[in-house]
């Protein structure tokens, strides 16, 4: 799937159940825009929802499944159960939470890795990661690519965010590691997902700058909330 995506767009279709555009077919059809718009690949949540997409689009998809747990903060990919149903799935990749936080039960991310490698080789892996250390361990545990998704979502990185001081923190890791590096996290603009590429970013993961439209509604509305307001803008 890298090669499939190199240099482009990955557009993640999600929508949880709290949110107004949650549904396996909503989701499908956001796919299907985003490759009419251009995207190279699709990074979507659930076995169901992927199974949806593939039907509607023949783009790779990166699959994740979140789920919360009481006895850990890990929800992206998180146990076995997940893995097992991103196989069932049809993605060409999994992306799972590489950080060193504690896991569900008593799993490890190695032992992780090692089940979905004997379950099926061909699927690629992708770590998602908040920091420059979890960087270079999920490329020694033998991921395929690492993305910066969580730099920014983890208690020990919540004071900053990916674009800060020009993406430092996506310097910092594809000067660090081999492996190829993904781009994803509060890339909101056309401009900033360029930037990611020129930096040499494999690829850049864009959500809901494209596909959460109650966030960019809000943003707007904030925006023009200070002139209603009596302010200026």
């Amino acid at each position: 799937m890298l090669d499939k995506i190199k240099g482009g767009l990955v557009v993640s279709c999600q929508a949880l159940e709290h949110e107004p555009l949650h549904s396996s077919f909503i989701m499908s059809k956001m796919a299907l825009a985003a490759k009419e718009g251009g995207a190279a690949g699709i990074r979507a949540n659930s076995k169901a929802d992927i199974i949806a997409i593939k039907q509607e689009v023949e783009l790779p998809v990166i699959g994740i499944v979140k789920r919360d747990y009481e006895d850990s903060d890990v929800f992206i990919t998180a146990t076995r159960k997940e893995i097992d149903e991103l196989l069932e799935s049809g993605c060409e990749m999994i992306a799972m939470d590489a950080t060193l936080r504690k896991r569900p039960g008593s799993d490890t991310i190695a032992a992780l890795v090692a089940y979905c490698r004997k379950k099926n080789p061909k699927v690629q892996l992708m770590a998602d990661i908040s920091t420059l250390e979890e960087a270079v361990a999920a490329e020694v545990l033998g991921f395929d690519c690492v993305s910066t998704t969580l730099h920014g979502y983890t208690p020990y990185t919540s004071h900053t965010k990916l674009y800060e001081q020009d993406f430092a923190f996506l310097k910092a890791v594809i000067e660090e590691i081999r492996v190829p590096v993904v781009a994803e996290g509060n890339v909101l603009t056309p401009e900033m997902y360029r930037r990611c590429l020129e930096l040499g970013a494999a690829s850049v993961v864009v959500g809901g700058a494209i596909t959460r439209p109650k966030e960019i509604t809000a943003r707007f509305v904030k925006a023009g909330s200070s002139i209603h307001n009596g302010g200026s803008a």
